[in-house]
């Protein structure tokens, strides 16, 4: 009878300690949750201060372009014939 008490005093035991590390394990999961919530806000605001540094650059180089910069010509020239053939879209829909 006594080896009987003994297993189940074991037993308990090892319920509490796997009890324990089921709680710890569930603080840490929350935690780390938390932490990727906070990563992928950080990721999203730096995705978007990128795309606003992207637009600087390339209003820069257009700039560069219009005001006799070689380097940058080309693109200027796609760039103002594109906005060309949007205006032409856009009066084309008008005078529909």
């Amino acid at each position: 009878m006594s080896d009987l008490i003994e297993i189940i005093d074991s037993l308990e035991n090892r319920i509490s300690k796997l009890l324990h590390k089921y709680e710890l394990l569930k603080q840490q999961n929350t935690g780390l949750r938390e932490k990727i919530d906070e990563l992928e806000s950080n990721s999203e605001l730096q995705m978007d201060q990128l795309k606003q540094w992207e637009e600087k650059f390339s209003a820069l180089k257009n700039a560069n372009a219009i005001l006799g910069s070689d380097e940058h010509k080309r693109e200027t020239k796609l760039k103002i014939n594109a906005l060309i053939r949007e205006i032409d879209m856009c009066i084309a829909q008008l005078s529909e």
